[in-house]
């Protein structure tokens, strides 16, 4: 009997990471019957921190960021800080030279107004503001250093395609930026335990990811005063999204990933924005069941 019970205990270590690595089947096949009903190609990453349990459709597959590659941009933009090659709160001029199109604020400024680095991060990722975020890549050394550290840090298909020599090509196939689901949400798992460039650059990276001003597609599935990291990415043909939700039960990240969608329309019942509320209302009563709260969005009001 004693021997038994000391083979148990050696196996145990062995055993644990066996079911570690392997996918939770209930959270997978609910996840796989709602991707399965969407036209255009979908792909998901979902992981507990605190447990290990994890989903994985379509997760190594390259999907267009759209604005989502912000979150590697701030990663080069503090890099930059970090090495005192920047400073924070170093001043800067705005130029109507440098406004770019599209969501944001920083557009609408005036011609030489006074600004910090601090505020094109902030601008960045709360509004995805674009004309900080372009700012930001100049910053950081452009996107060959940004995509150097992502190289750095593991992820071998986080790139920065816009404006970075020698990746023209593949930025006509997926535009500004390219990642896969279970990348960027590594890169946000890693940002969550400080793991990037430093502990405080990492701290001061996910207070920045959790004041964002798009808060109608996953986290309209989650309860107002529970906080999340997340940032949202959009153009016609494909909408994503990466969230960390600090849930009472401990921390989950997710991404969802869509290209080639059939339903390119700018309307919040668009079919992907949909989907994506559905995977994050699904995953909030998976992680936290004895929660009572219940969504509350509506399309034509708030």
């Amino acid at each position: 009997m004693r021997k038994l019970s000391f083979l148990l205990l050696l196996l145990f270590p062995v055993l644990a990471f066996s079911q570690k690595n392997k996918p939770d089947r209930k959270m997978q096949q609910a996840l796989q019957d709602i991707v399965s009903r969407f036209n255009g190609t979908a792909g998901v990453y979902v992981q507990h921190l605190k447990t290990g349990a994890w989903a994985a459709i379509h997760a190594d597959t390259i999907f267009p960021t759209a604005s989502i590659v912000k979150v590697p941009l701030l990663v080069g933009l503090f890099n930059k800080i970090d090495k005192g090659e920047l400073g924070y709160h170093q001043s800067l001029i705005y130029r109507d030279s440098a406004k770019y199109g599209g969501s944001g604020l920083m557009q609408f400024f005036k011609d030489s107004a006074a600004t910090e680095v601090s505020v094109l991060a902030a601008l960045m990722m709360s509004y995805s503001d674009n004309t900080t975020s372009l700012w930001n890549q100049r910053l950081a050394g452009g996107g060959v250093e940004v995509n150097r550290l992502m190289e750095q840090y593991g992820l071998k298909d986080t790139r920065v395609n816009s404006r970075t020599p020698g990746r023209e090509d593949i930025w006509k196939i997926y535009g500004w930026g390219q990642t896969t689901p279970r990348e960027m949400a590594t890169l946000l798992i890693k940002i969550r335990r400080g793991e990037i460039i430093s502990q405080d650059a990492s701290e001061r990276m996910y207070r920045l990811m959790c004041r964002g001003y798009y808060d109608e597609t996953a986290l309209s599935q989650i309860p107002p005063y529970v906080q999340a990291a997340h940032k949202t990415g959009s153009v016609n043909d494909s909408r994503s999204e990466l969230v960390m939700v600090n849930a009472p039960h401990g921390d989950y990240v997710f991404y969802v990933g869509t290209k080639n969608n059939k339903d390119q329309r700018w309307e919040p019942d668009n079919e992907a924005i949909e989907m994506i509320r559905t995977i994050s209302a699904y995953l909030w009563k998976h992680f936290e069941p004895r929660s009572k709260w219940t969504p509350r969005f509506r399309k034509d009001k708030f």
